[in-house]
């Protein structure tokens, strides 16, 4: 049974679910070799060619779901097929986000403050998908739940979920199925952002890790680490926090 993404179809209620996995691809769904720590942060002359590529991501999208609801109409069986598997291609394919500032991470000043039962419903979704399977499987899942989460914060970006979204979207950019670490950092600073006092206090201790170990971002990493030590209550994330606060202050 082939499978496809029918919420990027928007197919009414069923848009809450994504098809079950079958037809796997040829080749693994897992993102090309990268180096361990990012390069310097692109200069910012780079936006309007990230803004012309998200263009082009998003008119090469519409273009496929234009195929497949006209081939959905006139019955053809065949093409539609064929509309499906490409744009089931096009959401497994690993696409970076070259500039964090360009439509990628929303700002700080989100804030969660409305039940929205629609939001709810994306986000439970999300979570049945996210983290399982195993291989391509695993992979595949990890993309449809951040598609699920993702939507909750560009429909519905006052729902009172947003804090736990950006904390589920960082662990996901972390994990093996992207390794997008500073997607994930960022994330994780936004979910305790959007969220005063939310229930996520690994989320700080957890982007300072990925600025200090991965990214390389000694100055935010300190930072990260001091927001630890005065926002916390865990004692032993305080702990950690201040012990790597001693060894980065008695660098030369």
């Amino acid at each position: 049974m082939r499978a496809f993404f029918l919420g990027a179809l928007g197919c009414g209620a069923m848009a809450l679910g994504l098809a079950l996995a079958a037809d796997p691809p040829s080749k693994p769904l897992t993102e090309p070799a990268k180096p361990d720590a990012l390069p310097p942060a692109a200069a910012a002359n780079d936006i309007a060619l990230v803004e012309r590529n998200l263009a082009a991501r998003k008119e090469y999208e519409t273009s496929i779901k234009a195929l497949y609801e006209h081939y959905t109409k006139v019955g053809d069986k065949q093409r539609l097929a064929w509309a499906e598997r490409e744009l089931m291609a096009f959401h497994m394919l690993w696409k970076p986000s070259y500039n964090l500032d360009v439509r990628d991470v929303p700002p700080p000043t989100l804030q969660a403050s409305v039940n929205v039962k629609d939001a709810n419903d994306l986000y439970r979704s999300a979570m049945e998908y996210k983290g399982k399977g195993f291989g391509d499987d695993y992979v595949l899942n990890m993309r449809r739940a951040e598609l699920l989460l993702r939507e909750v914060l560009e429909k519905y970006p006052n729902s009172d979920k947003i804090g736990d979204v950006a904390y589920q979207l960082g662990d996901i950019y972390e994990s093996r199925a992207y390794k997008q670490y500073d997607r994930a950092a960022k994330y994780y600073e936004r979910s305790c952002q959007w969220v005063k006092g939310g229930p996520r206090t690994d989320a700080r201790l957890r982007a300072a890790l990925l600025y200090d170990k991965q990214l390389n971002e000694r100055s935010k990493a300190v930072e990260m680490y001091r927001a630890v030590v005065d926002h916390d209550t865990n004692p032993d994330h305080i702990r950690q926090a201040e012990k790597r606060l001693a060894e980065l202050n008695g660098r030369k």
